[in-house]
């Protein structure tokens, strides 16, 4: 359930109540370590042993061989660990109940990328937190005790300064159930907005025709996400925004594209309604050029004349970091400048935009690629630094 995984990973966690399994295997293992990798996972409960050995993700009980039971299904997007792929991991935070911050008990605590996860964790917005410490297997018990030290110092005074620490080994097996119960306890099923229009985030994209395939035999473009609000079916109208970009005699334009949903599939499950909370896979009547490579990542899809507005710019209000985390000397963040290019990742959405007019505690900004986004929206900021993208802060759309 938790895999082998390196320093600085962190899970991400989408409860639902639906039964699913991974949708793109083979796109989550070409992508995982560059684009977000996505699967679904099942908790399993035995009816008879006590909490936590109740938890696998087994048919049969490890303990004691009784047929398990479905307990409940979550989603878990991996989001690289790799300080030069911020911006893809807080894509992925944009539309995660709760996060799983992975650390090796066989490295110093933090590494620059651990600081910058969590951070990030704590700008988006993310609170429900659950600490893996792996790799317990490769070390000795003292220097897992050490290791565990400096995790508990290093979320002192964070948003997971309370988060509970699991030693597990991946490998071996070990401590999954009581990683499974701390998941059920910190990361519950949150409740959605059912009566509200269809909204989805978008945060892959795909053709799914093979090379060669025959005009009969070619899909539409299917893209993939999660509903943050209200309900959606196969023959639904989508709207999707910004849309494509459209150049005529010199004059550049964002139309936004308008589609019917032909399939709805959690995992390799063709259901007939999808409900917020996991990941989906819509089909659609796109021509598959349109969808392919992820070229409709952090777009919004929903019902049509809903959707928050095509924003070429905006104006945010500033809340800075004291310091640039991620790097190995850590240093004070000055204010932003006027001209000044940022990275900011507003949900699923990464763009850059450029500073039109810098204020002390707010800034103006023209986009590079707009975005569909409603007033009051988060956005994380990050500053190039030293060749990279750094975070440095968070804003709130106000304008």
């Amino acid at each position: 359930m938790v895999g082998h995984v390196d320093h600085g990973k962190t899970t991400l966690v989408r409860a639902l109540s639906g039964s699913w399994t991974d949708t793109h295997s083979e796109e989550v293992k070409r992508g995982i370590s560059i684009r977000l990798g996505y699967a679904d996972s099942q908790f399993m409960m035995c009816p008879k042993c006590p909490s936590p050995q109740c938890y696998t993700v087994e048919k049969t009980c490890p303990n004691c061989g009784e047929k398990t039971e479905e307990h409940r299904i979550v989603s878990f997007v991996d989001a690289p660990g790799h300080e030069t792929l911020m911006a893809t991991m807080l894509s992925g935070a944009a539309i995660m109940d709760g996060a799983v911050l992975v650390i090796a008990a066989n490295e110093n605590c933090p590494q620059p990328q651990t600081k910058e996860h969590l951070m990030a964790l704590d700008i988006i917005g993310i609170k429900n937190i659950v600490i893996v410490q792996n790799k317990i297997d490769l070390v000795s018990r003292e220097r897992i005790i050490e290791n565990y030290q400096q995790i508990k110092e290093f979320v002192k005074g964070t948003v997971a300064e309370n988060a509970p620490i699991i030693p597990v080994s991946a490998q071996q097996n070990i401590n999954i159930d009581i990683l499974i119960d701390a998941l059920e306890t910190e990361i519950p099923t949150p409740l959605h907005k059912l009566d509200k229009p269809a909204s989805m985030l978008i945060a892959r994209s795909f053709d799914i025709n093979k090379p060669g395939a025959s005009i009969d035999e070619i899909r539409g473009g299917v893209i993939g996400g999660t509903l943050t609000e209200g309900v959606l079916r196969p023959g639904d109208e989508l709207e999707i925004r910004p849309g494509i970009k459209i150049t005529t005699e010199g004059t550049t334009k964002w139309v936004p594209i308008l589609t019917t949903v032909t399939s709805i599939f959690a995992g390799t499950t063709k259901v007939e309604e999808a409900t917020p909370g996991g990941l989906l896979a819509v089909g659609t009547y796109l021509d598959p050029t349109l969808t392919k490579g992820d070229s409709l990542t952090g777009q919004i899809a929903g019902a049509p004349g809903t959707l928050p507005e095509t924003r070429h710019q905006f104006v945010m209000e500033l809340h800075l970091l004291e310091r640039v985390v991620g790097v190995t000397r850590e240093e004070k963040i000055n204010e932003i400048k006027t001209s000044e290019p940022l990275m900011l990742n507003i949900g699923t959405a990464t763009t850059v935009g450029v500073v039109t007019s810098a204020r002390k505690n707010e800034a103006e900004v023209a986009l590079k690629r707009p975005i569909s986004v409603a007033i009051g929206s988060r956005v994380a900021i990050s500053r190039r630094i030293d060749s990279r993208w750094r975070l440095i802060g968070v804003g709130v759309i106000k304008s």
